[in-house]
């Protein structure tokens, strides 16, 4: 930036080109590649129980919501401090942060974009996404919804995580740190009940997984913990040499035992774009912390 006045939307543009060349020339496109071996690694250990089962949904939606995170933050966690100082020297020369923050913002969207769609095609290669019972026209263009929104909430979480840190050394400390609270806080590993409940919220992770597991319709889904209920007891028939049938056992558990509903994964189309849009505010909260923090960078003391 020279001492001209430049506008916003000008600068924005200079910065999307800026971002442009460093994709290509500092093979910044090895972000999709990666993407693309997660995608691989993580379709491959779903189980072909997924869409089918409640656990191994749950597990599945877990997985690739992991997935999501883990592609985001890795996007863009050293994005903006590897670069500090010319940020600095620039916003004394006129730079607006907002334009710059807002061109990260559009190039990360245009990456997250193909990042999801890789996701979604590779892992339709080893899964059955559900086939119909759509709430927003496809099942599929759900999941991509889902993906995308949570790749990219992780992604510019990474760029306010680079906006606050001074060095890359640190901000690659800090992911860790970050990946751990998403997915323990979110409460698809432990159930959190009290205040960690209200923490909870806070994590992208737990709204992309009510996301996932709404559009799976997952309380209509097989009961895992039923069904492993009627294979003991038809195994403890079989050892004591009741004279019960298969049949019989199956009545029985079907009559007594009652399957709870999950309220966050109802099949609702009000309720799946809630939880998109729980994502987005995630989103522009952690924007905001980015321009915020860069605001401050003239008073960095090196």
């Amino acid at each position: 930036m020279n001492g001209t006045k430049i506008s916003r939307a000008t600068q924005v543009g200079i910065y999307l080109g800026k971002h442009w060349r460093l994709f290509l020339n500092e093979r910044g496109w090895k972000v999709l590649l990666f993407g693309a071996v997660i995608s691989v690694l993580v379709s491959v250990v779903l189980g072909s129980g997924m869409f089918v089962y409640t656990m191994e949904t749950f597990s599945g939606c877990f997985t690739l919501i992991s997935a999501c995170i883990w592609i985001g933050i890795f996007n863009s966690i050293q994005t903006i401090c590897k670069e500090r100082a010319i940020i600095k020297r620039e916003h004394r020369a006129g730079l607006h942060i907002t334009s710059y923050v807002a061109s990260h913002l559009i190039f990360q969207a245009g990456i997250c974009l193909l990042q999801a769609a890789i996701l979604l095609g590779v892992s339709c290669l080893f899964l059955t996404y559900p086939a119909g019972n759509a709430l927003f026209g496809s099942v599929l263009v759900e999941y991509f919804i889902t993906y995308f929104l949570t790749t990219y909430a992780a992604d510019v979480l990474g760029l306010a995580i680079s906006a606050i840190v001074k060095t890359p050394t640190t901000a690659m400390t800090v992911m860790p740190f970050v990946l751990i609270i998403q997915l323990i806080l979110s409460g698809m590993l432990f159930s959190l009940e009290g205040p960690l409940g209200f923490f909870g919220n806070l994590t992208i992770s737990k709204w992309g997984l009510n996301a996932t597991a709404i559009s799976a319709d997952y309380n209509n889904l097989e009961n895992t913990e039923k069904i492993r209920l009627g294979y003991t007891l038809k195994d403890m028939v079989r050892q004591q040499s009741l004279p019960v049938t298969d049949e019989q056992v199956d009545q029985m558990v079907e009559e007594n035992y009652t399957v709870a509903i999950n309220e966050d994964y109802v099949h609702d189309a009000g309720k799946l774009a809630g939880n998109w849009g729980m994502i987005l505010l995630h989103t522009a909260v952690y924007a905001a912390v980015a321009v915020v923090a860069l605001e401050f960078v003239d008073k960095d003391k090196r």
